[in-house]
């Protein structure tokens, strides 16, 4: 496992930025693990909440990928905070790829 930066960008506007995360991680697992303020993971990351909800800055939308079927239908309880960014961090599994990802955490519903 190789280690690559995220940025994480709180409700409050705080840029947190995290040089350690292991590729490998779920950027879900890197925001508890480094009390990013939202990033809640009510469900430790099995997909049955929206409390880990980012939205994908648009420079990274297409290197994050779209989110499938299960994770689309968990987003949609998230109503009017939803946008086409919208991701749950606990579904996004770091890369190399991903190394410099810039993320904003949404607010909570």
């Amino acid at each position: 496992m190789s280690q690559i930066k995220v940025t994480f960008i709180e409700d409050d506007g705080t840029e947190r930025v995290v040089d350690n995360a292991q590729t490998g991680q779920s950027l879900m697992e890197v925001g508890r693990s480094n009390s990013v303020a939202g990033i809640l993971a009510d469900c430790g990351g099995a997909c049955a909440c929206a409390t880990c909800h980012v939205y994908i800055d648009p420079d990274w939308v297409d290197a994050v990928g779209a989110a499938d079927e299960i994770e689309t239908d968990m987003l949609d309880m998230t109503g009017e905070v939803q946008k086409d960014n919208s991701r749950l961090s606990c579904q996004i599994f770091l890369t190399e790829a991903l190394d410099g990802l810039k993320v904003t955490v949404a607010p909570l519903i």
